[in-house]
């Protein structure tokens, strides 16, 4: 700010200062060494007007950047405050949207406006000051051309504003159709819904369109409205200086002053009119940023500490209740008791809930009554993450990172050494395969390892949850999408990795559940059935005729 000032003080002297070189030249007096030495005076008032304002544009930039960093870091960190229920009533793409564009949009618009705002104002208000010392009468038609200008600014300003937000609300849109367009590129072209996509694409983009160029029009009539106004302005004094110039109301001098004062006054208020629109842009963006950063977070964590070890893996559902929606019950009475080292095999039909019961017993989401217990303590009496860490899950979805497959078996444990992930590799057989590849273990993978098979990557997957070596382990149809053959492994990578653990295997595929030390059937958000295959399969209840319909979960 300081140095906004003395750039401005600067800069606005400097023309009443060449107007006093004008009247040397013209006075009876004339002597070339005053009028070189007022013109040594000018050139150096622009000169120091010039620096100041370099250095002050270089420590805006040093502001604006490291404030574009900071909100970076908060929004990547709210993300890992919210709860999983947030991000399932997001698009992927339009949160990826509000993380890049709506955030880079504030920032280059607050770089444009904070180097600039402040320096326009300052300038205006010292031309008027120089302007009313010259000449009141004169200085009133400024300030007249200042409010109209004003009031047509704040007229298109409203205008354009919703128009703003619709824009980047459409660009959110539009990246979310991208982002899932590409990401499902296969499937689309395996169902022929390439020109269902397009039109979709082609529509949003429309409206994308629609509304960026009416945002841009309102926006861009600012500044020739202003330029209009002030240009009035401009002849307005020209022609009243004229006449004050002849009746000696003015010297030429103070006229070349106040006509250079009013060509001075006309580019700032041209500007802040365009920085207005920058504004109404930069705030629909900050919203969205904002909407992010207000989003509600998971209950924070009191207690640190309190898991003891070790942790024999006893698990107990005690009348548990949960809904995903407030209206839509789910779970209304679930208990069931895991002991250590037993494999709970989780079956039923799409959307019973069998998922939800795990995702509950790693707090990803928070039950509404009853009580989940670890070795007979409540799971809420533990931090998240001491629990999740004493918890090892294999998924249906193999998420593999951009890395070397080292990295990827190691990502729980990442300070692991070369010899414990390739021990943890060989027990899962992923060895066999990893030392094909030319770079073995330091192999890079990209585009989710999908240089890899899918049953290849399940047993990344398998291993990666082997090397953390936790006393519960949970399985989610880790086996629904492979062949035959590749099952065969998959199941003994299991075999191995359940050996002295408490297991949760949620599976579609009777060999998996076989020998289970107790099958869960659920449905409709209840457990229905529980016992042994051999049990359930006496009874002829809705496990015995699950088996009877088909596979598993269908």
């Amino acid at each position: 700010m300081l140095l906004t000032i003395g750039s401005v003080a600067a800069s606005t002297a400097g023309p009443w200062q060449l107007g006093k070189a004008t009247d040397l030249l013209v006075s009876d007096g004339f002597s070339n060494a005053a009028l070189v030495r007022q013109l040594l005076i000018v050139a150096v008032i622009y000169l120091v007007a010039s620096l100041l304002n370099l250095v002050q544009a270089w420590l805006i930039n040093e502001l604006v950047q490291n404030l574009g960093r900071n909100l970076r870091y908060r929004a990547q960190a709210k993300l890992s405050r919210v709860p999983l229920s947030w991000f399932d009533a997001q698009s992927r793409g339009e949160v990826l949207s509000r993380f890049t564009n709506d955030i880079d949009n504030v920032i280059q618009n607050l770089q444009q406006v904070a180097s600039q705002a402040l320096q326009m104002l300052l300038t205006i208000l010292g031309v008027l000051i120089f302007m009313v010392l010259l000449s009141m009468p004169l200085a009133v038609v400024a300030v007249a051309a200042i409010g109209v200008s004003l009031a047509l600014t704040r007229l298109l300003t409203h205008a354009s504003g919703p128009q703003f937000a619709a824009q980047w609300r459409e660009t959110g849109n539009l990246n979310s159709t991208v982002e899932e367009s590409f990401t499902g590129q296969t499937l689309i072209r395996v169902f022929g819904a390439r020109d269902r996509i397009e039109a979709r694409f082609s529509d949003q983009n429309t409206a994308l369109t629609k509304a960026s160029k009416n945002a841009q029009v309102l926006a861009s009539l600012i500044q020739p409205v202003t330029m209009f106004v002030t240009n009035l302005a401009y002849v307005a004094v020209v022609v009243a200086g004229a006449f004050r110039v002849l009746t000696g109301g003015l010297s030429l001098g103070e006229l070349q002053a106040f006509v250079q004062y009013i060509r001075q006054i006309g580019q700032p208020v041209s500007q802040l009119g365009s920085m207005v629109a920058q504004v109404q842009s930069a705030l629909a963006s900050a919203e969205r940023v904002f909407e992010l950063l207000d989003a509600p977070e998971m209950q924070s964590d009191e207690t640190e500490g309190r898991l003891r070890r070790p942790v024999s893996g006893h698990v107990s559902f005690d009348h548990v209740q949960f809904r995903y929606q407030p209206d839509q019950p789910l779970f209304e009475d679930v208990s069931l008791e895991a002991q250590p080292g037993q494999m709970i095999a989780i079956v039923g039909p799409t959307g019973a809930g069998k998922t939800t019961l795990v995702n509950l017993l790693m707090r990803f989401y928070e039950i509404d009554q009853g009580t989940i217990r670890l070795d007979g303590t409540d799971i809420r009496d533990f931090s998240r993450e001491e629990l999740r860490g004493v918890i090892a899950m294999v998924l249906q979805d193999t998420w593999l990172f951009t890395g070397t497959i080292h990295d990827n078996i190691a990502y729980g444990r990442p300070k692991s050494s070369r010899q414990d992930v390739v021990a943890a590799a060989k027990r899962c057989h992923v060895d066999d395969f990893v030392r094909t590849l030319p770079e073995g273990y330091d192999t890079v993978l990209e585009n989710a390892g999908a240089s890899l098979s899918q049953g290849q990557r399940q047993l990344m997957t398998i291993a990666r949850a082997f090397l953390l070596d936790t006393p519960i382990l949970i399985l989610d149809e880790a086996t629904s999408s492979v062949d035959t053959r590749t099952e065969m492994l998959i199941q003994k990578a299991m075999s191995e990795l359940r050996q002295g653990r408490t297991s949760f295997v949620i599976a579609h595929r009777l060999s998996t559940i076989r020998d289970a030390n107790l099958i869960v059937y659920m449905e409709a958000g209840n457990v229905r059935e529980t016992g042994t295959h051999d049990h359930l399969m006496a009874i002829k209840g809705a496990y015995w005729a699950l088996q009877h319909g088909g596979t598993l979960g269908k």
